[in-house]
């Protein structure tokens, strides 16, 4: 069911009063009406409303004092004015003020109901923005950034340092290891949050389109340039622009961008004007840019400029203690979105997790859950349940832990000779012959291993 609009109506002439409350009602709206001033400010103190319309003339207050009231204690609440005397200096000052509008007497009721229609919208647009925003932000809340490991305790807390500034960030680490995540989250707990956040990453934008996405271009700029487009640093205005793999960026667009940073301003392909920008930036890398500067590949005074605050993300393999609570967080997700009962990972399967080397990091480990929690029947992952890698590194490897040698290469045993027996359909004499065995040797091995023979 559409949930009524509630309008407070304030109008001191009765008959007029009377007849538009019962108009509105009719429209569907839900009405509370007063003939003052001071009545509209007892109730605006005990209820909420999504619109106020009000004579600009009351007995006692006008209207644009009810306007600066409203929006001091509800911003997203719009307020229409109605005046018997209207004219440019009233509408530029009720403008300036913030009402959606200002409608004059005899009231046209038809244009009236537009007004509250469009008034209507724009709240409900208003108000899903702010809920995104507040969306974006508990997403993005450190709280939600999995990470008990030291290293990641020492990234934590050097985010919390850079919110509280505006300065230029350059964030590093493997692929996978969540550096989009980190500029969100510095973005949206910072003092920029309710602004744009714009990413984009260059690797993945042919060279000759990246000026254009990053800078815009005007008519005529080149062919297709039907108008003229804002490019991304504009689109992030007042916010953050996020350039990620910013070490596979050309030469020549370098020297762009490190204008860019000196100047504040940027000129859109195609023109000579240059446009003054207010943005935060924020980079990040796979790369050594260091190294990549010894070789030429990067300006080091682009390297220098980008790189005020740096902010290295730690792999994967080196914060063993964040792939328990990482893995369930993603298997609880994973589970809720396939409208399956809740995984638990079994003693030898988050053993293997844990031995793994994670060449692909958090991203990997995402993209693992995902397909265990659509492939494995069991409600519980086991080491069988993995992939072969993980489970022959988990039999190869020696952690802090330590290992027991002896189950260790029962098990490496135990799963040769089950491969074996799979590639020659269970024969025996053609099983032992592929693991360079005789049959009997093989089939003690069996018996040894408990293996049914």
């Amino acid at each position: 069911m559409k949930e009524r609009t509630k309008i407070l109506l304030i109008d001191d002439e009765e008959a007029g009063r009377e007849a538009l409350t019962l108009l509105l009602k009719a429209a569907g709206h839900h009405i509370r009406s007063v003939a003052s001033g001071a009545e509209g400010f007892q109730l605006l103190a005990r209820e909420k409303f999504d619109i106020i319309i009000t004579d600009l003339f009351l007995p006692d207050t006008n209207g644009i004092d009810i306007l600066k009231k409203v929006k001091e204690d509800s911003p997203l609440t719009e307020v229409i004015l109605i005046t018997g005397h209207a004219s440019a200096e009233t509408a530029v000052r009720a403008m300036k003020e913030g009402a959606f509008d200002y409608i004059t007497k005899p009231l046209n009721i038809d244009e009236l109901r537009i007004i509250i229609g469009k008034a209507v919208e724009k709240r409900r647009l208003l108000t899903e923005n702010v809920y995104l925003k507040k969306q974006l932000r508990d997403k993005f809340e450190f709280a939600n950034i999995i990470g008990a490991s030291p290293s990641m305790q020492q990234v934590f807390a050097l985010m919390k340092r850079i919110v509280k500034t505006d300065s230029t960030v350059l964030i590093t680490g493997e692929s996978g290891t969540g550096k989009e995540l980190v500029a969100k989250a510095i973005h949206f707990n910072g003092q920029r949050r309710d602004k744009p956040f714009v990413a984009v990453h260059c690797g993945a934008i042919p060279e000759n389109l990246l000026e254009s996405e990053l800078f815009g271009y005007v008519k005529g700029a080149f062919t297709g340039a039907v108008r003229d487009k804002i490019g991304k640093f504009e689109a992030a205005s007042q916010g953050t622009i996020f350039l990620d793999e910013i070490g596979t960026m050309a030469m020549q667009l370098q020297t762009k961008l490190l204008r860019v940073l000196q100047e504040q301003e940027v000129e859109r392909v195609g023109s000579t004007r240059p446009v003054k920008i207010d943005v935060r930036i924020v980079a990040a890398t796979n790369l050594n840019l260091v190294e990549e500067v010894r070789k030429g590949t990067f300006r080091e005074d682009l390297f220098y400029r980008l790189n005020v605050i740096p902010l290295p993300l730690p792999p994967l393999r080196d914060r063993v203690e964040d792939i328990l609570p990482l893995a369930k967080h993603f298997l609880a997700k994973f589970c809720k979105e396939m409208h399956r009962r809740p995984m638990t990972l079994a003693k030898d399967g988050l053993e293997a997790l844990e031995s793994y080397r994670w060449p692909g990091n958090v991203r990997e480990l995402e993209n693992l859950m995902e397909r265990v929690a659509a492939l494995t029947e069991s409600d519980t992952i086991a080491l069988q349940d993995l992939p072969p890698n993980i489970r022959e590194e988990s039999l190869t490897r020696v952690t802090e832990k330590g290992v027991d040698l002896v189950k260790t290469l029962a098990e490496i045993e135990r799963s040769m000779i089950n491969d074996a027996l799979a590639l020659s359909d269970g024969v025996k004499a053609r099983a032992a012959a592929l693991l360079n065995l005789n049959r009997t040797t093989l089939v003690e091995k069996m018996r040894r291993l408990g293996m049914p023979l």
